[in-house]
């Protein structure tokens, strides 16, 4: 049938672009209807594939007066995916042990992180029970600097590396650009955390 044809192509096409593992998916055209003879081919066109619990199809026939009909298809999704090994209380950082990889059904789950590389380090919003998926959107990354913490600023350019101290103004977890006062100079500038108690010029990634 054509309407599952396109559900299956366009759903080949999200889970290339998703950086899912092993992805799997069974396809259920829900709008049954027979589609009337139409002596030109059948046109399928795509209204709405945001969620696969229900895409939306529409059958066109040019014939004249020709018609138009539309199906709506569910498809059940599953990969690889991060899931947690063990009880996560709010605000740990996940560990190792914590972080595992099995299949799960996805199909309503937006934002599964798909390695325990990308979920080791990060800090659990609430509560994470042994076998709940981890999502990008329950996960922050830790607060490495503090406000009023003394930090390092470091410069490093052409190989020559220059540091000296500072108190930062704001707090932030890593990448995060906040404001950091030389302590040499009094000068407030805005910088990179790089680390625990060290940040780093906000362009200092594209000069290494």
């Amino acid at each position: 049938m054509q309407i599952e044809q396109a559900a299956r192509a366009e759903l080949e096409r999200q889970m290339a672009a998703s950086g899912l593992t092993e992805p799997q998916f069974d396809v259920a055209v829900v709008t049954r209807r027979a589609a009337p003879p139409c002596a030109q081919n059948v046109a399928v066109e795509t209204l709405d594939t945001r969620s696969p619990q229900r895409m939306r199809f529409l059958a066109r026939c040019n014939d004249a007066p020709g018609w138009r009909l539309e199906y709506v298809v569910r498809a059940r999704v599953s990969a690889m995916v991060a899931v947690a090994a063990a009880p996560v209380a709010p605000n740990e950082a996940l560990t190792d042990a914590q972080v595992t990889l099995e299949r799960r059904d996805i199909s309503n789950v937006a934002d599964p992180i798909t390695t325990p590389e990308d979920a080791v380090g990060q800090m659990s919003r609430r509560m994470l029970r042994p076998g709940d998926i981890l999502r990008s959107g329950q996960l922050s990354s830790p607060v490495l600097v503090k406000r009023g913490d003394a930090v390092v600023m470091t410069a490093r350019r052409d190989g020559i590396e220059v540091s000296t101290a500072g108190e930062a103004l704001d707090a932030g977890a890593r990448g995060a650009v906040i404001r950091v006062r030389n302590a040499n100079s009094g000068q407030v500038v805005r910088m990179r955390v790089a680390g625990a108690g060290e940040v780093e010029p906000i362009d200092s990634a594209v000069n290494r």
